[in-house]
C-alpha cells in the first residue's frame, strides 16, 4: 500500500496539534478564539448581505 503525500501531511498536522495543545494550551485556545470570532464575522457579513437582498425600499 502506497503512503501518499496527503497522508503524510495529515499525520504531520496531527501531531503538531496535538503538540501544541499539550505544550501550548493558552495558544491553541487563542487560535480557536480567532478562528471562531473570524468564522462569526464572515457569517454575520453573510447574513448582513442576504438581509439587504430581501429587504424591499
Amino acid at each position: 500500500m502506497p503512503i501518499t503525500v496527503k497522508k503524510i501531511f495529515s499525520w504531520l498536522f496531527l501531531g503538531f496539534v496535538i503538540f501544541f495543545v499539550a505544550f501550548r494550551p493558552d495558544g491553541a485556545a487563542q487560535t480557536v478564539r480567532g478562528i471562531g470570532g473570524v468564522l462569526m464575522a464572515i457569517a454575520q457579513g453573510l447574513g448582513d448581505f442576504l438581509t439587504s437582498l430581501t429587504a424591499s425600499t
